[in-house]
């Protein structure tokens, strides 16, 4: 197992620089998570780190050992590509067996020793004699991770593994990581991704990208209930929190509120006395919504539209401040006609501030985030 420190890394092709400075440590035994929307440098830093792509600036370590120059086979890492890369002429036994064989002086005992034990951790024991071409794209993924844990790399990475299976298979392979994972304790594994449910549930700390910055890193939940800034509580959540710009009217060891053409809210974060009378944004969660029948509710609308899910229903409502619709993920037993005017209310403590430039404002919440 190997830590990582990655220490103003660059990365630029030509003039266009894509990694903009990343600073990073991630623990020996950790299981780190990349995501971010397309192009935000997420696969680049990837394969920058496998030493795939070149470093432009800065410097990478590996267990305490600078790997800017070196070869990725020198870095001790393995890599899961989105496309298998698997060769389609030789059996799974023998994909797995063939970076072995590159290595010189490896005991054939040693490779039938470590592709056994790799095809018994993913279950794939019975395929080893069969082609890829018989296989279904969730074991042709199982054999590719096969490939890389005979190595017995320092480092995982993992590049998008679970795009290209379907919806069940992309659940059942994602179990199979989890627990690869818990096996294999003490290795690395830094996992790239654009799906939230997949870097929820997997990862130990999470890194936010965008436009070749890092945004946040985090836990999933930390990053979920306390993100640093609006483009974080935008990314995570589906659906993403309702954002409504406000003003902040008074400030101290509690923050008085107006959202735009709305009910004054006093939230519980302390903010300094300067922020008073300044512009804001006020964030809140689909799930911290709930209807209520009052008859001056903090916001309402008509329903433009309910997308029911089974154990929830999605609510959509114009409520006439901003240009997308409120959402409110209400209990799946609810049924809105669509044209109906709703009032809907969250709990102060539930709800987010962030200044005018998208920053968030914290202070100390009396309820833990």
């Amino acid at each position: 197992m190997a830590n990582l420190k990655l220490t103003k890394v660059k990365k630029a092709y030509g003039a266009v620089e894509v990694l903009h400075g990343i600073d990073l440590d991630i623990a020996a035994g950790e299981f780190v998570v990349f995501v971010g929307p397309s192009g935000c440098g997420k696969s680049t830093l990837l394969r920058v780190i496998a030493g795939l792509e070149d470093i432009t600036g800065g410097t990478l370590e590996i267990g305490g050992r600078v790997v800017n120059s070196l070869t990725p086979k020198q870095r001790g890492i393995a890599m899961v590509f989105q496309s298998y890369a698997l060769y389609p002429h030789m059996t799974v036994y023998d994909n797995m067996a063939f970076g072995l064989t590159l290595e010189k002086g490896t005991p054939k005992s040693e490779i039938d020793k470590r592709v056994r034990e790799a095809a018994r951790i993913l279950q794939i024991e019975d395929y080893l004699e069969r082609l890829p071409k018989a296989l279904s794209g969730g074991q042709r993924q199982r054999v590719a991770i096969g490939r890389a844990i005979t190595r017995d790399p320092q480092v995982f990475l993992f590049d998008e593994p679970l795009s290209n299976l379907d919806a069940a298979l992309r659940v059942q392979t994602r179990i199979e990581i989890a627990r690869l994972h818990e096996k294999m304790a003490g290795t690395t594994m830094i996992y790239v991704t654009h799906d939230q449910v997949e870097a929820m549930t997997l990862a130990d700390r999470i890194v936010v990208l965008n436009k070749g910055h890092v945004e946040q890193v985090g836990s999933p939940m930390e990053l979920y209930n306390s993100p640093d800034n609006l483009f974080v509580a935008k990314f995570l959540g589906s659906p993403s929190m309702n954002i409504l710009p406000a003003r902040i009217e008074s400030a101290g060891s509690t923050t008085r509120v107006v959202p735009e053409g709305g009910s004054t809210v006093d939230l519980p974060i302390a903010t300094p006395a300067s922020a008073q009378g300044q512009t804001a944004h006020l964030g809140i969660r689909p799930e911290d919504l709930s209807m209520t029948s009052e008859a001056n509710p903090p916001f309402s609308g008509e329903v433009v539209l309910t997308e029911s899910l089974g154990e929830v229903t999605l609510v959509y409502v114009d409520i006439g401040r901003t240009d997308d619709p409120f959402v409110a993920k209400l209990p799946g037993e609810v049924s809105i006609e669509r044209g109906r005017r709703i009032g809907l209310t969250a709990k102060p403590e539930a709800m987010r501030l962030f200044d005018e430039s998208g920053q968030a404002l914290r202070g100390e919440m009396r309820r833990a985030a």
